[in-house]
């Protein structure tokens, strides 16, 4: 089980927004490579990171930051947002990333996203980003009318290597992670899930190590720890090996 930190960019700066409006940002920190480097001495094993600004763009806004976050950290990065062709990949794995996450093409081009795992086995995640139950893309701006697990479910055995999910409904406003949605996907598909939105304290942490989560591959954790409430040191003593390598 693996707690990754969350590091969300806008205009250069680490923020968190609530419920994925870009208009109600927090800046936590405008140093997102000391920002990274604070994760890996706390003793978390990966950084989530998403360029909120590519998100709604379509492209790489805050690749300045996002290489500074790879060269203060050796923790492998996963990186989402405005990443929507095979160039856009193979250019941001060339950098150092560990994963690329793919969110909109997913739904857009699903054909984009099978090859871009056959050509880069291991290293291409999903994001299946919810709200009401529907996929939502374009930066959390459009509403699809696709179902959660209808869209996972297209990429069965094609080599993804996890599903971030994320309930917008819950996203920032540290209300508790949707166990129920989440756990439904997680035994609907045998991709790995990852838990995302709303992670909120200590409780959801203990949650994530009940029995049936143990399908899940961990969770990301952004506001809850930027205002301390979780502590790092304790969460990753009750998680256990910190260290163990992503699927």
């Amino acid at each position: 089980m693996i707690l990754f930190p969350a590091i969300d960019l806008k205009d250069g700066q680490c923020v968190r927004l609530k419920l994925g409006d870009m208009e109600q940002a927090t800046v936590y920190n405008p140093d997102p490579g000391a920002q990274a480097k604070a994760f890996e001495d706390q003793g978390f094993a990966w950084l989530h990171v998403v360029d909120l600004n590519g998100a709604f763009a379509g492209e790489t806004v805050n690749g300045a930051a996002v290489d500074a976050i790879l060269k203060a950290t050796k923790n492998p990065v996963q990186l989402g947002g405005g990443i929507r062709t095979l160039d856009h990949i193979e250019n941001w794995l060339s950098r150092g990333l560990a994963r690329v996450i793919l969110g909109t093409v997913a739904v857009r081009d699903p054909a984009l996203v099978i090859e871009a795992c056959r050509k880069f086995p291991g290293k291409v995640a999903v994001g299946i980003d919810a709200k009401g139950g529907k996929v939502a893309v374009e930066g959390w701006a459009e509403a699809s009318e696709l179902g959660v697990i209808e869209l996972a479910r297209k990429f069965e055995g094609a080599g993804v290597s996890a599903i971030i999910y994320t309930d917008i409904d819950r996203d920032g406003i540290l209300t508790g992670i949707n166990w129920a949605s989440t756990l439904e996907l997680a035994d609907a598909v045998s991709i790995p899930v990852i838990a995302s939105g709303g992670l909120a304290s200590m409780d959801d942490i203990r949650r994530m190590l009940e029995p049936d989560s143990a399908k899940l591959e961990g969770a990301i954790s952004g506001r809850a720890l930027y205002d301390g409430r979780i502590d790092p040191a304790e969460a990753l003593a009750l998680i256990g090996s910190t260290k163990g390598k992503a699927a």
